[in-house]
């Protein structure tokens, strides 16, 4: 007869549990590619080193991607696959339309099939570019944890289970739960926006007919809402037309939490962590305590890096298509 058929039922669930958690971080590690490709990392920070070089929006761009990649299937780099004749792949969906840089991700692996072919995944390449751009922007340093294999499934129609920037607070935590993510994590990730910039179509609801009683989310500082409308003004024929998502754009720093603070978030996501009282202290702390905020960012970096992680499966040749 089996063990846990003699075990009482609430311990037979613990000793299950232990066992899911043991097999989902069995071949995460630090030091996974010690051995079969000891020089991953540093091939990875000198392409992201070198893409900056040329285009200072890299930074937020390799960022973001990250986010939307473990979002969708959990960090698998679906994201990168593209679309082919009979499958919309999640890249072109709505919410990715904006989402670029793409690029250095497969220069990346380009370079790693000369050095170590098949070995490092393109799931592991987003993780730690994502490292290393914050790092380089002046933010905090963490051990990313490898070992993903890449998916194989790629579908638009699952990017609208990306959080919108319309969310509350209420939709963002249940948003970042169903991916086994808390309060805290919502908050610090949130942060990453440091880096970031919206398109006017993002954030203009907030600036025009907003409500039927307010022209303009009452939330925002007033004289940041009419600084907005005048780079979103409406009619907008700017295609590029929008706006920082804080006042250090390429240093990653605490200055968009002071920002939710002074009513300037830009989107209404953003600003929600503050008007609402179960993330507004939060908000107030990172906004005091730059370093509490790297520390609480960097844990659920970490965190973030391990949803849906895939640990059996292939190490695309191509990061853009299947093997």
């Amino acid at each position: 007869m089996p063990v846990l058929a003699l075990m009482p039922r609430s311990r037979v669930i613990v000793a299950l549990l232990l066992a899911m958690v043991s097999v989902s971080r069995a071949t995460l590690d630090a030091h996974y590619y010690d051995q079969t490709c000891p020089q991953a990392e540093k091939i990875i920070l000198q392409t992201v080193q070198n893409a900056t070089r040329h285009d200072p929006k890299v930074p937020a761009r390799l960022l973001r991607m990250f986010f939307h990649d473990c979002f969708i299937r959990g960090c698998d780099a679906s994201l990168l696959l593209d679309s082919t004749p009979g499958n919309q792949a999640e890249k072109d969906g709505p919410p990715n339309i904006s989402v670029r840089a793409f690029y250095v991700i497969d220069d990346a692996k380009a370079k790693l099939k000369m050095a170590c072919p098949h070995t490092v995944s393109c799931a592991d390449i987003i993780a730690i570019a994502a490292r290393d751009v914050v790092t380089m922007a002046g933010g905090p340093s963490w051990n990313v944890l490898k070992g993903r294999k890449d998916g194989r499934v790629s579908n638009a129609s699952e990017t609208i289970n990306l959080p919108a920037p319309t969310f509350n607070v209420t939709q963002l935590l249940q948003s970042f739960a169903e991916r086994g993510l808390g309060l805290k994590d919502l908050v610090a990730l949130s942060g990453g926006h440091t880096l970031g910039f919206s398109h006017c179509s993002s954030f203009d609801a907030r600036l025009h007919n907003f409500s039927s009683t307010h022209d303009i989310d009452p939330t925002l500082n007033h004289a940041f809402a009419q600084q907005l409308k005048n780079e979103c003004p409406k009619p907008n024929r700017s295609r590029n037309a929008g706006q920082f998502l804080d006042a250090t754009s390429s240093t990653f720093d605490n200055d968009y939490y002071r920002r939710l603070v002074a009513g300037e978030g830009v989107f209404g996501s953003d600003q929600a962590l503050y008007s609402d009282y179960r993330t507004r202290w939060m908000v107030n702390l990172f906004a005091q305590d730059q370093s509490l905020f790297f520390s609480e960012f960097a844990a659920s970096m970490v965190r973030l890096g391990n949803v849906g992680v895939r640990e059996v499966g292939e190490v695309r040749i191509k990061c853009r298509a299947v093997n």
